[in-house]
């Protein structure tokens, strides 16, 4: 049985590990504006919040973990009293709930690498999430399931007092302790934090045993060849991973160890706006009964989802076990990568379809992570915006960057892995005079890298980035792989190219102290 006056917590009904059934009805008879799907679905709200907030993440300075952190803008310290402030104030605000919800689950498929992780929280919908989102124990490991090696306290109803803690300065407040695996959050009901904080544990704990944490996909061919898919927001690495003919280990959350690849999370959390059958059946059919659907709207009368929907927010979301995608891999474990792809939507129009890269290129990209988002759209054309994120999740990172990515070329002499780049952006020219490369192509890339027909493909060094351009791809023709030809301009193609390079290069500033020879040789250059 799980005590919760051991934290502190006194008074609430709780109810511990419910089934899914039983967390529909608390969700809906005790939460307002939370409803049942037509197709089964639950549909709940996380009020004021509709995403994370990366600018209330706070790590507590203590002394078993402080030389480790890579402190800054990525990871504020919050003093152990401010901690403990908070702390304080989620414990006096769960123990004035009349009922609170425990749910115990694992991160890491590897038993080796496993966590035992709980949540503590006031609203079902927050289980029925964290349900889907960790590995669900047996019955039987529920029974042996000891003490926990981190707990999540949600008070995310009660809001974080700036003037209590000198250190937060909003009415959000998400902190983590190392010493104490205590996690909190304050002032913020969007549920992605829980499983990002989670996230954030690994990626601090797993590189100090030597192992890889990666904030990527990863699926599996029919001869276990296993590839991994690095990308930021809308590059299409949940698309491109998320293949009929290969089974998913896992869309997000993975690690990298001597034995090979797991998946950390027992789940799947999928962006739902604007979806479609069509474009993403293996998501659309997987919310159904079990399946929770966050900030979408919806008919009245029918409860039928309209997905294009952003009255609320453009961060519509699903969460689902990973169960519900045919033919999972489960265990979500893999061998050891063969191909790491790094996704990247370049706006610019100025980077290869498909490139190849040496272990020191992919370190170099793999810390940059960069993608260009469009600034605008339907009125008059403006300039694409340059996006970086170190390793692809700058937000979850604990540690420096380095150290991340010294483990990803490691493991890739190691075991012969293969790295690429792939542009799933714009060709012909940047946005407002090109086109975005057809959805097609991109497939046709992604499926001749599994199938190693690009191992002995012919490449050219690009004069600006240095990648291998692979110049002939099955499905592809030859006039799209190389970008400069597809520009009726070449000149501006040029100019273009020059100014993504120096972009490159000052966001890698940040990182130069840090980076060996090798790797800074890989830098792009202005020709």
């Amino acid at each position: 049985m799980v005590e919760l006056k051991e934290y502190g917590i006194d008074g609430p009904k709780v109810l511990r590990n419910p089934g899914v059934a039983r967390l529909y009805e608390e969700a809906i008879r005790r939460n307002k504006g939370t409803v049942l799907s037509s197709t089964g679905a639950l549909i709940a709200y996380s009020g004021e919040k509709t995403g994370r907030t990366p600018k209330d993440k706070r790590i507590v300075r203590e002394p078993g973990s402080e030389e480790d952190v890579w402190w800054g803008k990525i990871n504020m310290e919050l003093s152990p009293e401010g901690f403990a402030t908070n702390r304080k104030m989620a414990v006096e605000y769960l123990s004035g709930r009349d009922k609170l919800y425990v749910i115990d689950g694992f991160a890491g498929w590897d038993p080796k690498h496993q966590l035992k992780v709980r949540v503590i929280c006031a609203r079902a919908y927050h289980a029925l999430f964290m349900h889907n989102m960790l590995i669900r124990p047996t019955a039987e490991e529920l029974e042996d399931f000891g003490e926990p090696d981190y707990v999540i306290f949600n008070a995310g109803g009660c809001k974080a007092d700036p003037e209590a803690v000198k250190e937060v300065d909003s009415n959000a407040s998400v902190a983590l302790d190392f010493s104490t695996g205590h996690f909190v959050i304050l002032g913020t009901e969007y549920a992605g934090e829980m499983k990002k904080g989670i996230f954030s544990v690994m990626h601090y704990l797993m590189p100090k045993k030597d192992v890889l944490s990666m904030h990527c996909s990863a699926n599996e061919g029919e001869e276990g060849d296993v590839s991994l898919f690095f990308g930021l927001s809308g590059t299409g690495k949940t698309t491109l991973s998320t293949d009929p003919h290969r089974r998913l280990i896992g869309d997000d959350e993975h690690c990298w160890t001597e034995r090979g690849v797991f998946n950390i999370e027992g789940g799947c959390y999928a962006k739902t706006i604007d979806l479609s059958r069509d474009a993403e059946p293996i998501i659309y059919d997987a919310i159904r009964f079990g399946a929770v659907l966050e900030n979408v709207g919806y008919d009245e009368e029918t409860r039928v989802v309209d997905y294009t929907d952003d009255s609320i927010t453009q961060n519509t979301r699903t969460s689902y076990p990973i169960e519900f995608v045919p033919d999972a891999k489960i265990p979500c474990v893999g061998s050891h990568a063969n191909n790491i792809i790094f996704l990247t939507c370049d706006a610019y129009g100025v980077l290869p379809p498909v490139s190849r890269l040496s272990p020191e290129q992919a370190m170099y990209h793999f810390i940059n992570g960069y993608t260009a988002k469009v600034a605008g759209t339907e009125v008059g054309v403006e300039e694409p915006e340059a996006t970086f994120s170190a390793c692809f999740g700058a937000a979850f990172l604990i540690l420096h960057p380095m150290r991340y990515a010294e483990l990803l070329a490691q493991k890739m002499r190691d075991h012969d892995s293969r790295a690429w780049l792939v542009n799933t952006g714009w060709t012909g020219g940047a946005f407002g005079t090109g086109s975005r490369i057809k959805l097609k192509y991109t497939r046709a890339i992604i499926n001749a890298i599994n199938d190693q027909k690009l191992i002995d493909a012919p490449t050219k060094t690009d004069p600006f980035f240095k990648v291998g351009i692979v110049t002939s791809c099955p499905g592809v023709p030859d006039d799209v792989l190389t970008p400069r030809e597809t520009w009726a301009d070449q000149d501006a193609f040029d100019e273009t190219a020059r100014k993504v390079v120096r972009a490159f290069n000052k966001n890698f500033e940040q990182f130069s102290d840090e980076a060996g020879p090798e790797v800074l040789a890989a830098a792009p250059s202005v020709k």
